[in-house]
């Protein structure tokens, strides 16, 4: 059996050849995972012969990733506000640059005593867990079209030990909370969402970890990437307190479409925040008071 020093050589070739930009970092991350060790333990031991066993797992994960499968999927989980959450190609992989979703709702609801938030298409649950692991009166309902995604988001709000706080529906937007709810309905001091927003003609462009591996249901309304977002501005006063707010994660390019979206005889404080590389990345609106009817 090869030691860790060739097997590294040659499992950042054949990355290499795959395209993958950093095929030396990825490999040792993959044969650290396969081998159950850090990365220091790859550097101090390149003498070590692996196992049949070892270099099994380890070349079955290296074939995984250089057909471009994400890294995240063959680990199983990715980090997100210092959290851990468990990923499968059934739920996009959490990203940094959602965490300001997360960084405005917690600023929103600390100013309420005991706060509750809607998400709409809860994924992995990676937004609505995090707020409430910090926002510790708060409860939630997220709601998802994929009945698969909400058995991940379950998984993952029972390992942060929210889900006594975290109530999870199969639902198409916000289709099923109407049905469900009385006249009155459902009324929360804030909705959070990161819909699916890339326009289809687009997904050609995305990298192959993103266009091949991840739920293209949840990347894509099939249309110019808008309509998902249009639907949630509009239902989303039926289901708001007066002076409630709306955080949702918009597309590059795509804020001056959607500032037309909020009516200004319901909505107020329409802001887009940037994320850190400045692209306008989350849009904030306030429900006026006393606006819907």
């Amino acid at each position: 059996m090869p030691d860790i020093a060739e097997t590294l050589r040659n499992a950042a070739e054949i990355l290499r050849k795959s395209g993958i930009i950093e095929p030396r970092r990825e490999a040792a991350s993959l044969l650290a995972f396969a081998l159950g060790k850090d990365k220091t333990f790859l550097i101090a031991h390149g003498d070590y012969e692996l196992s049949v066993e070892e270099n099994t797992k380890f070349q079955s994960f290296l074939s995984r990733r250089a057909s471009r499968e994400p890294f995240q999927y063959i680990t199983g989980f990715q980090e997100f506000y210092r959290l851990d959450f468990f990923v499968t190609s059934d739920v996009l992989i959490p990203r940094p640059e959602t965490e300001l979703i997360v960084e405005n709702a917690i600023g929103i609801l600390r100013e309420i005593e005991k706060p509750r938030f809607c998400e709409v298409g809860t994924g992995s649950g990676c937004i609505s867990v995090s707020i409430l692991h910090e926002a510790k009166t708060a409860t939630a309902i997220g709601l998802d079209i994929s009945p698969k995604a909400l058995e991940i988001a379950r998984r993952n709000a029972d390992a942060n030990d929210v889900s006594a706080r975290f109530e999870l529906k199969h639902s198409d937007v916000f289709d099923n909370l109407k049905i469900e709810k009385d006249e009155e309905g459902e009324k929360f001091d804030l909705i959070v969402s990161n819909p699916p927003y890339v326009a289809f003609d687009d997904l050609a462009d995305l990298q192959p970890e993103v266009r091949d591996h991840e739920p293209q249901i949840a990347l894509t309304d099939g249309g110019k990437g808008l309509s998902i977002i249009e639907k949630i501005i509009a239902d989303s006063p039926q289901f708001l307190k007066p002076n409630g707010f709306l955080l949702m994660e918009i597309g590059y390019g795509q804020a001056a479409e959607v500032s037309h979206m909020f009516r200004p005889e319901i909505w107020e404080n329409v802001e887009f925040l940037p994320d850190l590389q400045e692209i306008q990345r989350t849009v904030k609106a306030q429900f006026a008071a006393g606006a819907w009817k």
